[in-house]
């Protein structure tokens, strides 16, 4: 049996529409709230007013929907906090995304769980320059307890590698990404619940001790986070399921959304 998934979201969306998953979704996203938690807690936020109508929103069918909330703050260029799909019928997807502002280059925090209606999990540390040609960047954010926890993850036979058909998506994740899927088992979503709160925990502790960017630099490295940004969220192979749920006009007014182009607040 295979150790990876291979299977695109949209086959696994048209394959299994029929699952009840409210008690998994329920769980998984008290882990993201969890962490939201946390983040609230270190950083100063503001909603930002393009998301006022989006807290809940409603799918073609009645039934699905979801919650899309962004932040801006000093130290946050952007931050997205969402759900959306339909706990009932298999297919969620949530996220607690952050950018960081150009006054540091700690790698930007990417986070999301879902069902598939089997467990999904995609975490990672975005980095915010060419790495492969900065070794200390590497050793800082890549090497260790990082490190560790993708071969870790690797290793555990509970837990299967995602691979997405989608090149892009596949190209703008670091080395040490962990896309898994797995069963909904409890002790699988305290496994994950356990990994998600090392990993804020590390990239927090980052943030903490980052030095600073000289200003001279800082204006190139947001026009990078805002067109990777923009990217990832404008070919998402997911995007198709969103059209699907929610019409192309609001799945392009999410889209949007995602990568801050309804934003209202400035860019710190």
């Amino acid at each position: 049996m295979s150790d990876k998934v291979l299977t695109s979201i949209e086959a696994m969306f048209d394959a299994s529409q029929d699952v009840d998953n409210q008690e998994t979704f329920d769980q998984l996203w008290g882990i993201t709230c969890e962490l939201f938690d946390k983040v609230k807690a270190r950083f100063e936020l503001q909603k930002d007013p393009c998301c006022a109508d989006l807290h809940p929103y409603t799918g073609l069918d009645g039934k699905s929907g979801g919650v899309l909330d962004t932040y801006s703050g000093p130290e946050i260029d952007w931050l997205v906090h969402a759900w959306t799909g339909n706990p009932k019928a298999s297919f969620t997807n949530m996220h607690l995304t952050i950018t960081l502002g150009p006054q540091v280059n700690v790698p930007n925090f990417g986070f999301a769980l879902g069902t598939t209606p089997d467990l999904f999990a995609y975490m990672d540390f975005l980095p915010r320059i060419d790495y492969v040609t900065d070794p200390d960047y590497v050793a800082r954010y890549y090497d260790g307890a990082p490190n560790k926890m993708f071969l870790d993850m690797a290793a555990d036979a509970n837990f299967k590698s995602f691979v997405s058909h989608h090149m892009y998506t596949r190209v703008s994740l670091s080395p040490n990404a962990l896309c898994l899927s797995a069963a909904g088992t409890d002790g699988n979503i305290e496994r994950l619940r356990e990994i998600s709160h090392q990993r804020l925990d590390m990239w927090l502790k980052w943030v903490d001790e980052a030095t600073a960017v000289p200003l001279e630099l800082r204006p190139a490295l947001a026009q990078r986070d805002l067109l990777i940004r923009r990217t990832v969220a404008e070919v998402d192979p997911a995007n198709i399921v969103g059209e699907k749920l929610f019409g192309k006009e609001l799945c392009q007014r999410l889209v949007t959304t995602l990568w801050g182009g309804n934003r209202q607040l400035p860019r710190p």
